[in-house]
């Protein structure tokens, strides 16, 4: 079992020990800041109380003999003049003894030996200087000189003497002071020895409290994330030490265990998609088959059922031709619509063929001017508009990257749509236009025919849908899928626009060739439209042209009469039904 300690955080331990070791550094510095005072103390002692102490006994010494030796030169030559030195040494001694006083407060015993040097001093003064200097002013220097015996020798030995212990007292206060500085400052060394022990200690501990709480448990759990790194997912991840670390160990475990779930996940999803991949290869390989049986079956239907197609078609015509009249009506009408079925069975075959055909049979896109293939749609549908009275126009249409003969089959597909559904005793009128749409050429196809309700404007787009009976309008119900399917082949869309006042608009967009975009993009900042005032209008016949417009209508004959400049759609000119 853990002991209590061992629930602590990493941040708790850090703060408990860095509290002892602050609070050890902080009483030893306390301890040694009070040492260190003491320390100054008894230095100041002896640099500023003992040592003048010395220099001024030595000064009093000296005082003290100058005194007997003026006294003594006094005597022996009776002049006045050698007093000098003891008055000035007795004024010396007066001054050095007062100084000294003001240094005693601390060393009462140097205060009593002072005394007794003063006390000798005085002694020494009354009863050999004084004498001895009033014989010799009154009986001359034999008298003085014979008070100079050995009893007053005697006499200036005791005050020496005095002043002698009186150095020596001093000397050994001074001696204790410098003692007491080198036990304080030896003191103070040991305490900062033992604050060094002690910040040496405190991080030793440190590091090793680091390396056990620390390093330790976050090498295991590196290593244990190497291991799930490694691959091991299912290796559970845990640690020992601090709260915190044994929290991002579960944190860790955690991450492991939704990683290891995820790629559970993935290796599920791996597997499907390896399955869905090996069912759409075999579904590719199944579209190859079925492609190739479908062009089997277009070489098929494009040879050998359109044989006997035309024997039946053309035994039918000869059987109505012959017999016709010579039956009853019933036979005739009976012949008709075998007639009919036959023709439009072939129609059907074809029109199916040049549906499979697109973007099958390609010969590559290249650079095509629609308003080329604008020419040729006119020359292909010359009979049909002259029939009907029709007008086509086109505006300046765009040179777009695509195969020619399909364009040309798209076009003529919704020229042709608009002049069959037109309304009746109403001339048809057809306008082919173009803009640039972002990247992308916006074409538009414009009649004034009967238009198209917006609830079938989708399904006139699918294969054999039709809105009106066979009756009304022939056809095979193919032409605007084969329109869609051309246009998506050359990367667009093609829609109904339901918006228009009358007849039917069919748009489509063709990609726009990259240098268009860029002219468009080029010219669009220099563009600026102005309004002129009313009153500034340019008059009619000095009005600018405007941009040219083609027009091929039933009474203008157009380039078609002459030969064909572009391709021609072959058996994909069927008109769309």
């Amino acid at each position: 079992m853990k002991p209590v300690i061992g629930g602590w955080s990493l941040r708790r331990r850090v703060i408990a020990l860095l509290t002892v070791v602050g609070v050890l550094l902080i009483g030893l510095a306390v301890a040694e800041a009070a040492i260190a005072a003491r320390n100054r103390t008894q230095i100041d002692a002896i640099l500023n109380q003992t040592g003048p102490l010395r220099v001024q006994s030595q000064e009093l010494l000296n005082a003290v003999l100058d005194q007997e030796t003026a006294v003594r030169g006094y005597a022996v030559s009776g002049d006045p003049a050698d007093l000098a030195p003891y008055d000035a040494g007795l004024e010396q001694e007066k001054a050095t003894v007062a100084a000294m006083r003001t240094l005693l407060d601390d060393y009462p015993q140097i205060g009593q030996e002072l005394r007794i040097v003063e006390e000798r001093s005085a002694q020494w003064r009354e009863t050999v200087a004084q004498p001895v200097i009033t014989t010799t002013e009154r009986e001359g220097t034999r008298a003085g000189q014979a008070l100079v015996t050995e009893q007053a020798r005697q006499r200036f030995d005791e005050v020496r003497s005095a002043v002698g212990d009186l150095q020596q007292e001093i000397l050994d206060a001074r001696e204790q002071a410098a003692a007491n500085v080198r036990s304080s400052s030896n003191v103070l060394v040991v305490l900062l020895i033992i604050a060094a022990l002690v910040v040496v200690v405190a991080g030793a501990l440190l590091l090793l409290s680091l390396d056990r709480m620390v390093v330790r448990p976050l090498t295991g759990l590196a290593d244990q994330v190497r291991e799930v790194a490694e691959g091991d997912y299912q290796h559970r991840v845990t640690t020992h030490g601090p709260p915190e670390f044994v929290g991002l160990a579960g944190d860790v475990d955690a991450m492991r265990q939704k990683i290891a779930s995820d790629l559970a996940e993935v290796r599920e999803a791996r597997e499907r998609i390896e399955w869905v991949n090996s069912q759409l290869q075999k579904q590719a390989e199944e579209l190859t088959r079925s492609n190739r049986d479908l062009e089997q079956f277009a070489y098929v239907a494009s040879h050998d059922l359109q044989e006997p197609l035309r024997k039946v078609a053309s035994f039918c015509q000869l059987l109505q031709r012959r017999y016709a009249g010579q039956l009853d009506e019933r036979a005739d009408q009976y012949i008709a619509f075998a007639v009919d079925g036959a023709q439009r069975m072939q129609r059907l075959i074809n029109d199916l063929l040049a549906f499979s055909r697109i973007g099958r049979l390609t010969t590559g896109f290249v650079d095509v001017d629609l308003n080329k293939v604008m020419g040729d749609v006119a020359g292909q549908t010359e009979a049909a508009r002259q029939y009907a009275d029709a007008e086509l126009t086109w505006t300046d249409l765009p040179v777009i990257r695509g195969e020619e003969p399909l364009l040309t089959n798209l076009l003529a597909n919704l020229v042709s749509n608009s002049i069959k559904f037109r309304r009746p005793d109403v001339p048809p009128k057809v306008q082919i236009s173009a803009r640039l749409v972002g990247a992308e050429w916006e074409i538009s196809c414009q009649d004034n025919g009967i238009g198209i309700e917006p609830e079938f404007a989708d399904k006139i787009f699918v294969i054999f849908q039709r809105l009106h009976s066979k009756d009304a309008y022939p056809g095979t119900g193919i032409g605007l899928a084969i329109v869609k399917k051309i246009v998506e082949y050359h990367g667009g869309r093609v829609w109904v626009d339901t918006d228009v006042p009358e007849g039917t608009a069919i748009r489509f967009t063709l990609p726009a060739r990259p240098e268009d975009v860029e002219a468009a993009a080029a010219s669009e900042p220099g563009e600026e439209s102005q309004e002129a005032p009313a009153d500034d209008a340019t008059p009619a016949d000095e009005a600018s042209p405007a941009p040219p417009e083609h027009s091929a209508g039933a009474d203008q004959p157009d380039q078609a009469d002459g030969p064909p400049q572009g391709g021609r759609t072959g058996d994909m000119r069927e008109t769309v039904g």
